[in-house]
């Protein structure tokens, strides 16, 4: 489906997001750190403030980590010579698709019937 200079170029904006995400993930880890709970240090809405604070970080750093095993496993497809097709049919990826998200595992049509089935 792809030539070797079209993959390599895939490749290379997967590292990219990939390291982007790492260092994304240092910052955010971070954030997501123990709120202090101690009444005298801080009032009630600060601390409330910080624990929404916290979980949002916390989800972030789940999506994070999502993403992360989505590239890995878009690399690793590039590695097997299995790129650019459907995990599920096997038919090919739109080009525009994969433009859009080098990340992509599935066709328009499987990735539209899976979220209908997590329904």
């Amino acid at each position: 489906m792809f030539d070797d200079r079209e993959l390599a170029v895939y490749k290379l904006r997967l590292e990219a997001l990939r390291q982007e995400l790492a260092r994304l993930k240092q910052t955010g880890d971070e954030a997501a750190g123990i709120v202090e709970l101690d009444q005298t240090s801080v009032g009630r809405l600060s601390r409330m403030d910080a624990l929404q604070g916290q979980a949002m970080s916390q989800e972030r750093g789940r999506r994070r980590e999502i993403e992360l095993r989505r590239i890995a496993a878009a690399l690793q497809r590039i590695e097997q010579g299995d790129y650019g097709y459907c995990v599920s049919c096997d038919e090919p990826i739109a080009r525009k698709r994969l433009d859009f998200d080098p990340a992509a595992a599935q066709c328009i049509a499987c990735a539209e019937k899976a979220e209908q089935d997590r329904r």
